[in-house]
């Protein structure tokens, strides 16, 4: 874990030590701020991203329905008075 101030100061290191596969955090003033990561990864993760991502239709689609009674009964609506 690198302070910004350190990571500033070697950038290059960090960069080296994303690129042979280590993703490199950053802090500031303490907190966790950003990781930098080889560009190899980075498109990794987007195309697992996406590629996981279905429509809501799809999703239900999936599901399983075994033991589910889906059919309508036929009830006569009752009588409104207004």
């Amino acid at each position: 874990m690198w302070s910004l101030q350190d990571a500033k100061n070697r950038f290059s290191a960090v960069v080296d030590a994303a690129l042979a596969g280590e993703p490199q955090e950053v802090t500031r003033r303490g907190k966790p701020a950003v990781v930098v990561l080889s560009a190899v990864e980075y498109a990794r993760i987007l195309s697992d991203a996406k590629g996981s991502r279905g429509s809501f239709t799809e999703h239900l689609l999936s599901q399983p329905h075994g033991g589910v009674d889906d059919e309508r009964v036929p009830v006569r609506p009752r009588d409104v008075v207004f």
